[in-house]
């Protein structure tokens, strides 16, 4: 019997109808979709923003408001941890200066503890340049007058407290009284309560004068020459230490880092389980995997050809969940001759991965900590705004409610799409401001 044509179209039709109809992978999206995950034109970088951050207009303002001719004394501020988070300190000493009408002295970096080293500011910062780039705002000396030089500054307490702290009740009284006094700041005192020429002091302090030295900015400018161009930095943070402060728990890990967690944790870091783990998970609180980072990138269409210069310290685990698919990672020690890269302190790395990602063609954070406000900040400052923090908030949320594949990296895709569109988890309310298109 012959079998006509008609016949055999419609039937054809049918069942292709059927495969589209039945198939589990999720809605056919069209390739020219904006919205759409793996799509030509759907880089997350080529969607359009609507929320911008720029400087206030008030930190280039602050000089109508002079410095008085007197000053109540000195300041020094002693900053602790790694270099961003002594940058963040230190940045906030400088408004409280200014607050204060106190003459600024150097920091004292105190590195010894954290980076087993002993670089202090002038080490890693252009002294001269600072003090010229400051001048207007507060005034800086690098040395202190002979009858209080040989004094060691009086210590106020400055650590976190109940209830509002206030500079000028707290502070004000012992700098009149001693002259020269040292301080860490406070998290707890908000910077909303400051004037706006302190705050303008804080600002030319953190993004316009912190500039760093000659050699180690010609180090630096030597690692960003030497990486393949356009490229994306990548400050990807899953130590050991990190997960065991996180409390959480992973599967899957190979048996090294997980003995490298376990050696991390000790007695005191014991990781949550049960349904207190997944209500952590789900606040965000876990740090992404070098796995997990290479999905969500994936799912932002970022190409896995893309170039990534890996802003990372020493020590992080699972690294093949990335570079099996990011297959161009660049990192320091690979371009750096072994000697430089050897005799490298904690602080001067840290310096060229800020630099670098500051000059970096777009840039993507796992955890959005002080090294990553301060990148985020200086970019906007420069007005590059390829830069985005991956969620894992969502990234919990929505593995946690069964996705997988290809849904999943669509739910992604939406999830920074719209935080990228509003310019959220910049965190750049103290210097900058909102500009709406």
């Amino acid at each position: 019997m012959r079998v006509k044509p008609v016949f055999i179209i419609i039937s054809t039709l049918s069942l292709y109808l059927a495969l589209v109809l039945l198939s589990p992978t999720g809605p056919v999206v069209p390739s020219n979709s904006s919205d759409s995950p793996n799509s030509a034109k759907s880089e997350i970088w080529d969607v359009k923003r609507i929320v911008e951050w720029r400087p206030c207009n008030w930190w280039f303002q602050s000089h109508s408001t002079p410095l008085p001719s007197k000053s109540n004394g000195y300041i020094r501020v002693d900053c602790y941890g790694g270099l961003n988070q002594m940058r963040r300190d230190f940045c906030d000493g400088v408004g409280i200066a200014r607050l204060l009408n106190a003459t600024l002295v150097l920091p004292k970096f105190e590195v010894a503890a954290y980076w087993n080293e002993s670089s202090g500011f002038a080490d890693v910062f252009d002294v001269d340049y600072f003090i010229n780039k400051m001048n207007g705002f507060v005034k800086v000396v690098k040395e202190l007058p002979p009858e209080i030089s040989s004094k060691e500054p009086y210590r106020v307490d400055c650590s976190k407290r109940k209830g509002r702290f206030d500079y000028t009740e707290s502070v004000l009284p012992s700098l009149l009284k001693y002259h020269y006094i040292s301080i860490t700041p406070a998290m707890s005192q908000r910077r909303d309560r400051y004037p706006k020429y302190a705050k303008a002091a804080l600002c030319q302090a953190c993004y316009s004068a912190l500039r760093l030295t000659k050699s180690l900015e010609k180090k630096a400018n030597k690692l960003l020459e030497a990486i393949p161009k356009p490229f994306l930095s990548l400050h990807l943070r899953f130590e050991p230490d990190m997960v065991a402060y996180s409390k959480c728990q992973y599967s899957g890990l190979s048996s090294t880092s997980m003995k490298a967690i376990q050696a991390a944790r000790g007695d005191d870091r014991i990781p949550w389980t049960g349904e207190a783990a997944k209500i952590w998970r789900n606040r965000g609180k876990c740090p992404l995997t070098p796995n997990e980072t290479a999905f969500i990138l994936q799912a932002l269409s970022i190409p896995t050809s893309t170039n990534i210069y890996l802003a990372a310290g020493d020590g992080l685990m699972e690294m093949e969940g990335l570079t099996s698919i990011y297959t161009n990672v660049v990192t320091k020690s690979a371009v750096l001759s072994s000697e430089d890269f050897e005799t490298m302190h904690g602080n001067t790395k840290a310096a060229l991965d800020y630099h670098v990602s500051i000059n970096s063609d777009s840039y993507v954070a796992t955890y959005f900590g002080n090294m990553d406000k301060m990148v985020a900040a200086m970019r906007a400052f420069k007005g590059l705004y390829k830069t985005l923090v991956l969620s894992r908030r969502a990234f919990a949320k929505l593995t946690s409610e069964g996705l997988e594949g290809k849904p999943l990296m669509e739910a992604l895709w939406k999830a920074h799409k719209d935080d990228f569109i509003m310019g959220r988890g910049s965190a750049l309310s103290d210097c900058f401001c909102e500009f709406k298109f």
